[in-house]
């Protein structure tokens, strides 16, 4: 089966910058893959090769197995995107938008597909209000039913949450679990990397244009994660017993230890430290955080 998006040796050059740097990867079908980098890295020109929005400058991009210099119409009806960008016709109700934006991929009316989504992004209540008078948070969320009023197939969700209340940070984490369950193919892009930490089943990172990593999310986390374990303890500890590795605080009041792969375990540790009968009064564990891996990934300490 070919892969929903398929891009190879994909270059985009603006003068003497280059945005994507011979970019290669491959979604498959029912996955969510998360696109990490920094500002600039080259994560919105890539979705906008796909989409239609940029024109590369070599490379080939594939969709639904379609060469899009062959056909670069008929696949992209099966895409949705949500940009960065608020940008919709301000003298229209919501509703409207939504028929409207059906129509552009040459649907029939769905009226039971717009209050669908009008439901699950807490838009009933402003359906018959003009764009306009949309809160920037409501306006984000219109964006986003915008992008699947016409059922996609595959979805870009670029920097959706960009600005954005908790509230609909939770309610798109929940849909976009929805459009997976269903088949429903997500590229996501975000600087909110619980967000993807949360969401993605392979995440790739990307800085200068260039493809610095990709691996599944689990995996990754495993391989180059640090979970951080802090051991407050009731009184100065002079030393720590054989068996317990990490460091002891200045104030020898706590102990600090980094698990990685190739190191003890946390609870090997604890283990170690209540066999010694340290005065432990306190333990804190900070899982391993994607964000950290990025960093790490960014800096060149770390490599695929």
């Amino acid at each position: 089966m070919a892969p929903v998006l398929e891009v190879d040796g994909l270059v985009k050059q603006y003068g003497t910058t280059r945005a994507l740097d011979g970019v290669s990867l491959r979604i498959e079908a029912g996955e969510i893959f998360a696109l990490l980098g920094p500002n600039g890295a080259g994560k919105t020109t890539l979705i906008g090769a796909a989409c239609g929005l940029v024109r590369k400058t070599s490379g080939k991009v594939h969709l639904f197995g379609v060469d899009l210099d062959v056909d670069p119409i008929t696949p992209r009806y099966r895409v949705g995107l949500v940009p960065q960008e608020i940008n919709f016709d301000p003298f229209f109700t919501v509703r409207e938008s939504l028929r409207i934006q059906q129509g552009y991929f040459g649907q029939a009316r769905d009226d039971e597909r717009i209050d669908e989504l009008l439901a699950a992004l807490s838009l009933t209540p402003k359906a018959e209000a003009q764009t306009r008078a949309l809160s920037g948070g409501m306006k984000r969320r219109l964006l986003i039913a915008k992008a699947l009023v016409h059922r996609p197939k595959l979805v870009f969700l670029d920097e959706p949450t960009a600005g954005v209340d908790v509230e609909l940070r939770r309610d798109l984490w929940s849909y976009v679990r929805k459009l997976k369950a269903e088949g429903t193919t997500v590229v996501l892009t975000t600087h909110y990397l619980e967000e993807a930490q949360e969401l993605a089943d392979r995440v790739g990172v990307i800085d200068r244009g260039r493809l610095l990593l990709l691996e599944e999310k689990t995996a990754l986390i495993q391989r180059l994660g640090q979970k951080q374990l802090v051991v407050r303890f009731g009184a100065k500890v002079a030393s720590l017993p054989q068996g317990a590795a990490g460091t002891l605080s200045e104030d020898q009041l706590e102990l600090h230890f980094l698990e990685h792969a190739g190191t003890q375990t946390s609870a090997q540790v604890l283990s170690a430290l209540f066999a010694a009968g340290l005065p432990v009064a306190d333990v804190a564990m900070q899982p391993a955080r994607l964000e950290d891996i990025m960093l790490r990934v960014l800096k060149g300490e770390v490599g695929p």
